[in-house]
């Protein structure tokens, strides 16, 4: 089958044989998709730091029917993370949004909104430098659950655990562009609530534990 070209979210990679990896990729055309690089564990390969989680890249791969894993080729990079992966909070933010796509979206189902929901977060934290994760991370998680169908009405059916501040912020953001948002002062406690109540909706949601909010807790 001749290969496909795709601008692509590269989600999150595992060690595969020797020198191969087993890549979780987020397509704008295609989806979520999962496939094989082989040999992209050498030194001389044909994708460079094109694998770094979340980057942006123009990714070749081929895809045979009845295939669960697609073989990819190689890519060409658009946009690294790396000027954010060196700042450890924003690493951390890039590892979480990284966690909650690849477990959101579901394979083989191209989804617009959340492929310009990652740009418009990733675009925002390089704008805006490492300080800005709380307003990003908070953003992100809203819009994720809201695209993936599961956001309850926090207006009208209100988390009595929730903040009012936490819940007028979350009613601006579904109405704003981040970039447009009001500026407010930003630390690990705004918001906290919103975050918390929205991660544990995702969790039920997949039915599964994620790892990175225990480390986000933590910064």
């Amino acid at each position: 089958m001749p290969a496909r070209i795709s601008e692509t979210y590269v989600l999150r990679t595992y060690p595969f044989r020797e020198s191969d990896l087993i890549v979780s990729f987020f397509t704008r055309d295609q989806g979520k998709l999962r496939g094989v690089a082989r040999r992209a564990r050498k030194p001389k390969n044909n994708f460079g730091s094109g694998l770094e989680r979340l980057s942006l890249v123009n990714l070749s791969y081929s895809q045979k029917e009845n295939r669960e894993l697609v073989n990819l080729n190689s890519c060409d990079l658009l946009q690294s993370q790396f000027d954010l992966i060196s700042d450890f909070e924003a690493s951390v933010a890039l590892d979480y949004v990284a966690e909650v796509s690849d477990h959101l979206l579901p394979p083989h189902e191209p989804n617009e909104r959340f492929f310009r929901l990652l740009a418009a977060i990733l675009d925002y934290m390089h704008e805006r430098g490492p300080g800005c994760i709380w307003a990003a991370i908070t953003y992100f998680s809203l819009w994720a659950t809201r695209l993936s169908g599961f956001l309850p009405d926090l207006v009208n059916q209100p988390d009595r655990q929730m903040s009012l501040a936490s819940r007028e912020l979350a009613a601006a953001m579904l109405k704003t562009h981040i970039n447009g948002l009001r500026p407010q002062a930003w630390n690990k406690d705004t918001a906290l609530d919103l975050r918390r109540f929205l991660i544990r909706l995702m969790e039920e949601h997949v039915e599964r534990h994620f790892h990175t909010p225990s480390l986000l807790e933590a910064l």
